[in-house]
């Protein structure tokens, strides 16, 4: 009996093999990129921080610092594996557009930052939310000017980006990305009428 069925499965048995290694590989891939993908949104959001805090050269630093280590990440993320690098991509877009935007600069576009094409554009959604932050902040300390600035591209980042919203069946949470940074227009708008223009 047992060398009927040794004979049977002669032919599968380096197949099966080679397709633990395959599995094993994959696993081994995706609890690396489980556990330092967390270094790269950690680096982001202290990139964010820096902006916010007026230390926009220690914001560059720790966004080159994560772009760094999502490069080599994305080295490990095959097709299958995409998605476990998402949101440190996200928190990479978001953190260069507002550098980008303090320091009166283009956007960088998702090519440039190496980033997925949904990553960039919830990455930029997400980045609304900052905007609106930035300008109560500029506000605050009475540079009217910058904050006008500053909300003029927040709409006109929403207006480009909210016709995304009717891909919500092929792209994670965009409805809601984009109905949060409709909230955060709203609330700078209210804000901003408050000035004198």
């Amino acid at each position: 009996m047992k060398k009927t069925r040794t004979s049977t499965l002669k032919r599968i048995k380096p197949e099966l093999a080679s397709i633990m290694n395959e599995f094993e590989e994959s696993h081994t891939a995706r609890e690396f990129l489980l556990k330092n993908t967390r270094q790269t949104i950690n680096l982001c959001s202290r990139a964010i921080i820096s902006v916010h805090r007026g230390d926009v050269r220690q914001g560059i630093e720790q966004c080159r610092e994560a772009r760094a280590l999502l490069k080599k990440h994305r080295q490990k993320a095959t097709p299958k594996l995409r998605e476990y690098i998402a949101m440190s991509e996200q928190e990479m877009t978001e953190a260069s557009c507002l550098i980008a935007i303090v320091q009166k600069k283009s956007i960088p576009t998702s090519k440039s930052l190496g980033v997925s094409s949904e990553s960039y554009v919830l990455g930029l959604l997400d980045a609304i939310g900052e905007l609106k932050r930035l300008t109560l902040n500029m506000m605050r300390t009475k540079q009217n000017s910058e904050a006008v600035r500053i909300f003029d591209i927040a709409v006109e980042m929403y207006d480009e980006l909210s016709g995304f919203a009717i891909y919500s069946n092929s792209i994670k949470d965009i409805r809601k990305k984009v109905d949060v940074a409709r909230i955060m227009i709203d609330g700078m708008s209210s804000a901003i009428t408050k000035i004198d223009r």
